[in-house]
């Protein structure tokens, strides 16, 4: 398959149109002036894979490390943020944002199936104490794709007991650390293999990759138990029932042990654009990547959290490429800041929830742009707010330059850069633009 296209499809996710609950009025008039509401989350997220390093036990760890293999090199050390969250977290405060994303990692806290680490857990809870001492929201993703290898080994959400591991997981979790979390998601873009592979398009013959398959067979062989399932690598309609079943065996957890704290998940949803005559493939896309999710927070779900980078043209054949004349970012995306706009609205179409945006960003070395690109999505997350549309929160994916699963170091989605031979950080302008807004809480009318 086309190396190009893939990169246009993986790092290009985040979908289409419309209104939905009204605000209270002085938030919608306050809107109207070009600020958000009182409240209103301003922030910038990492993962704990991608940015903490030497996550060894995991399923990642594994996959990246054999041969063959899906990634472009292994996440090795990271940016060392595990060693360095303190500091990343102040510079993220110094800015003027109010929230932290990040996630917590199964594999650290439970290495070993049945045995958790305290001092894993401890670590985890100094990270949501810096957030306190920083006057920062801390929104925690209890699972962002990684598993323990373990997990994968037994069969990963294909297995029929996932769900109630991982609810053992975030029972765990909720009790050592739920005090001092003020927004859960139980996973990070649960949907991304259906909204990949769900109709026709560049990555659709995926599972019949050879080289996925010897990968997986590898691993499978390395951990002694001859199967293995993780991430977007498996059966994808069983990931994703095994997923289902495992929000909601979370969120009864997680709600078991702090009724009071917010829980959803955040999706990944580009902006769906029918092309040539391509709406009944649109709405068919649309049917397998979103809607089970939106039934999902219908029954177990607090909010929604939406993560959108562009948009996706859709033929009655599937997925198009972009116009000719498009600009396109340094992942081979095109560049397309107004998708967001159009992707709230459609999300509070199908939800009665609060919106959250929790991912929304672009890779490109060219900083300027990146500027354009938060001026534009933010105007248009302040035109759903006006058009009394529930949006809480504005959240910048990355904060750091991190590693970009199989993409590996190549792709820069940052507000800060980071020299992985020093760990030397280095604020980008596009950070300061960030923190202006946040600072007013509000854009230019």
């Amino acid at each position: 398959m086309n190396h190009d296209a893939r990169r246009r499809t993986i790092l290009g996710l985040g979908t289409a149109l419309a209104g939905a609950a009204l605000l209270p009025a002085a938030a919608h008039a306050a809107a109207s002036r070009g600020t958000f509401p009182k409240g209103f989350l301003w922030g910038a997220a990492i993962a704990g894979h991608q940015a903490e390093g030497d996550n060894v036990a995991s399923d990642a760890w594994l996959l990246e490390n054999i041969q063959p293999t899906e990634f472009k090199e292994p996440s090795g050390a990271a940016v060392d943020h595990y060693r360095l969250y303190d500091r990343d977290i102040a510079t993220l405060a110094s800015l003027g944002l109010n929230t932290f994303r990040f996630s917590v990692e199964w594999a650290r806290v439970e290495p070993v199936e049945g045995m958790f680490s305290v001092a894993a857990l401890e670590h985890y809870r100094d990270v949501l104490l810096s957030c306190r001492r920083h006057k920062v929201k801390a929104m925690v993703s209890f699972n962002h794709f990684v598993t323990p290898a373990w997990f994968a080994a037994r069969g990963g959400w294909e297995a029929d007991d996932s769900a109630q591991l991982y609810a053992r997981y975030c029972d765990k979790v909720a009790r050592h650390l739920g005090d001092l979390i003020d927004y859960a998601t139980t996973f990070n873009e649960p949907n991304l293999p259906r909204l990949l592979f769900g109709i026709p398009g560049p990555l659709s013959g995926m599972a019949d990759n050879p080289r996925m398959k010897e990968m997986l067979a590898k691993a499978g062989q390395l951990a002694g138990t001859g199967k293995w399932s993780s991430w977007i690598f498996g059966d994808f309609a069983t990931i994703e029932a095994g997923l289902l079943k495992g929000h909601a065996a979370a969120y009864q957890a997680i709600k078991a042990v702090r009724p009071q704290l917010p829980v959803g998940f955040s999706i990944a949803i580009a902006d769906d654009q029918a092309v040539d005559g391509g709406e009944a493939m649109r709405d068919r896309k649309r049917a397998i990547a979103y809607e089970p999710w939106f039934r999902a927070i219908a029954e177990h779900g607090d909010f929604i959290g939406v993560q959108t980078y562009t948009r996706e043209l859709i033929g009655p054949d599937g997925v198009r490429p972009p116009p000719k004349d498009a600009t396109f970012t340094s992942a081979h995306m095109e560049y397309y800041p107004q998708a967001l706009e159009a992707t709230i609205r459609y999300t509070a179409q199908h939800v009665k929830v609060p919106i959250y945006v929790t991912e929304n960003g672009m890779s490109t070395d060219d900083d300027s742009q990146r500027i354009a690109y938060i001026r534009s999505a933010v105007g248009g997350v302040a035109n759903c707010l006006k058009d009394g549309i529930p949006v809480k929160s504005y959240i910048h994916w990355s904060l750091l330059d991190n590693f970009e699963w199989i993409f590996g170091y190549g792709p820069h989605y940052g507000l800060i850069a980071v020299d992985r031979a020093t760990m030397k950080r280095t604020v980008k302008p596009s950070a300061r633009v960030l923190g202006q807004i946040a600072r007013a809480n509000g854009i230019a009318a």
